[in-house]
Formats: structure tokens, C-alpha cells, sequence
């Protein structure tokens, strides 16, 4: 890979990625969604050296010329760009769609017209809750969210034009993501955020689901690792730590890491509807380790304790929190 194009760059992982891949010497261009106010989203955080290293175009996915333009001359094409919000979705599904299923569509033309690589991003809620443990790719599919109905969806579309055009395309499928810069909907960064404010009674939904939780870097690391490995083209490969934790756990280790003691409380605004909720995530990762040599770095309660320490450090800048609404729930 010489260039490559991130998709939703200006995203909380899509940052992580770009700041990553400029470190490892890749001339990276970024697309960011089109706005009147000129942001680059996570990029503008950036460092003013590493800012001044990124192409960036403004477009938006669902246009499948500004797709194009952003794509032509590049090797390789990281596909992050989508909406994620599983509470948003059940107001505006359509919306899913357009961006997350003809979004895909338009990078998959595209990247089929000029021949680039794609490295098509998934999700572990395709899987819905867990039939058997840990889940491996060849998990049953079940959409519980029109967020997931439209990321298997995505996914099914990316694997057809490997199938049908044999385009060079891999999905990677991150299992829950966390880290600086994520969006306050997510719940580690809401309970931070809580207690970053001054708040020891802690407001969350369910807290007896479990999940898989990732530490960005380790995120990233798997994008690059797929990306350049030709076994994983026309694979689904899960990006996981293969450790299984409760929402209510993680909170109270948030607050162990954080030095103070919580009181959690339950905020039904926050509650999925109950057919809805996947209750149970755990990541089988070997398929990541064999085909690409991939590991987490930062795996099991101890590697969690140290990515949330990190979390926890950059939210406590004042700087960092001030861009968040700690007070509202976010959808």
C-alpha cells in the first residue's frame, strides 16, 4: 500500500486509523463528511504536523461522484464512513440505509472502476445476541436494530462484489471499540464523562449485557493487518480482545480506575427495546491471529484496566471534556 483513503476519517476510530497509518509512513487521504462549518470532525484534534501530513476532501458517501474523486489514485480504501448510532436508528432508519448500504455501494463501484483494495468495516451487532460462545464469523446473522439490518446488509454487498467481480475486498469486524475520542452515546465514555464531571450517582440502561471491548489502537492495528494480508480477501475477520465483560462491571471498574465509588442507576431513556437489546458479545479472534498474525495488545481485565486508564486520562483534560454534554443522554 503506498495511498490509501479512509472513509469517515473525521470519526471516532477513522481518526484513530489516520493518526495511526501516518505513523507507519502511509500517505493517507481523509474523507470527511461535507459541512458548512469547514470541520474535519476528530482530525481538527490532531497535532498541527500530523494535520498538515492528511489530504482531506469533503464529500459524503451517498454521492457516488464525490466517492469516486476521493477514491482515484489510491491502492487501498479503509471503509468506516457510516452512521452507528443504534438509538438514532430507531427514529431515522432510512437514513441508515442511504448511508450505510448505497454508501457502500458507492465505494464498491468505485473501488471496482479503478481497481483499489477495500477493507470493509463490519460490526459485532450483525451477530445479535450470542447463540453460542465465543462467536466466530461463522455465527449466525441476526439484525435486533435497523443499525444492524443495515450493516449486514453492507456486509453482504461487500462479500457479492468479491464473489461476482472479484474485487479485492476484506471485511473486518471490530468487536466494541472504545478510547479518546469516542462519541458520548457509547457507554464508556458516558460513565467517564459522569464522573470526569463530578457525578457519583452514574446514569446508564441495562447494565447486565455483556461485551467485548477493544481498545482503539488495538482496533486499528487490526485494519492495517487485514488490509495487508491477501488470505483475509473475501473473509470476514473479527477484531476482538476474547474477554467477556458485563456494562455494570465495566462501570465499576471505570470508577476503580478513576480512584472514587459509584452508585449506578438505571435511566429507562437509555433501555433498548427489550427484543432489541443484544445481550451477550464475546469475540472469537482466531481467524484474526491465523490469516494476519493480528493480537490485542490489550486483552483480558488487565489489558481493559490500562485502555481505560488512557480513556479515562483524556476526558479528564478539561479541554477534552468540554466538548461533550455530560449532562444529557445522547442518542
Amino acid at each position: 500500500m503506498n495511498k490509501v483513503l479512509v472513509t469517515g476519517a473525521d470519526g471516532f476510530i477513522g481518526s484513530h486509523l489516520v493518526e495511526y497509518l501516518l505513523g507507519r509512513g502511509y500517505s493517507v487521504r481523509a474523507m470527511v463528511l461535507y459541512n458548512a462549518f469547514n470541520s474535519w470532525g476528530w482530525l481538527d484534534a490532531l497535532p498541527p504536523a500530523l494535520r498538515d501530513a492528511i489530504e482531506v476532501v469533503a464529500g459524503d458517501v451517498r454521492d457516488s461522484r464525490s466517492v469516486r474523486e476521493a477514491l482515484r489514485g489510491c491502492d487501498t480504501v479503509f471503509h468506516l464512513a457510516a452512521l452507528i448510532a443504534i438509538p438514532y436508528s430507531y427514529l431515522a432508519p432510512a437514513s441508515y440505509i442511504d448511508t450505510n448500504v448505497l454508501g457502500t455501494l458507492n465505494v464498491l463501484e468505485a473501488a471496482r472502476e479503478l481497481g483499489v483494495r477495500v477493507v470493509h468495516t463490519s460490526t459485532s451487532e450483525v451477530y445479535g445476541s450470542a447463540q453460542r460462545v465465543p462467536i466466530d464469523e461463522d455465527h449466525p446473522l441476526q439484525a435486533q436494530s435497523p443499525y444492524a439490518a443495515s450493516k449486514i446488509g453492507a456486509d453482504q454487498l461487500a462479500l457479492s462484489y468479491y464473489r461476482s467481480f472479484d474485487l479485492p475486498v476484506a471485511v473486518i469486524r471490530p468487536f466494541n471499540t472504545y478510547g479518546p475520542r469516542q462519541s458520548a452515546r457509547a457507554f464508556i465514555p458516558t460513565v467517564i464523562g459522569q464522573i470526569a464531571a463530578g457525578a457519583r450517582e452514574v446514569r446508564l440502561g441495562a447494565v447486565s449485557p455483556t461485551r467485548d471491548l477493544n481498545y482503539v489502537l488495538d482496533t486499528v492495528r487490526g485494519f492495517e493487518a487485514v488490509a495487508r494480508c491477501d488470505a483475509a480477501l473475501g473473509q470476514v475477520i473479527n477484531i476482538g480482545s476474547n474477554f467477556e465483560i458485563s456494562v455494570g462491571d465495566t462501570a465499576q471498574l471505570i470508577a476503580e480506575v478513576m480512584g472514587v465509588e459509584i452508585e449506578l442507576v438505571c435511566d429507562e431513556a437509555r433501555l433498548r427495546p427489550a427484543a432489541s437489546e443484544v445481550e451477550r458479545l464475546w469475540a472469537d479472534n482466531r481467524r484474526a491471529h491465523e490469516l494476519t498474525g493480528w493480537q490485542p495488545d490489550y486483552a483480558g481485565v488487565d489489558g481493559l484496566r490500562r485502555g481505560l486508564a488512557l480513556t479515562a486520562a483524556w476526558f479528564r483534560d478539561p479541554a477534552n471534556l468540554a466538548r461533550y454534554k455530560v449532562d444529557r443522554y445522547n442518542l
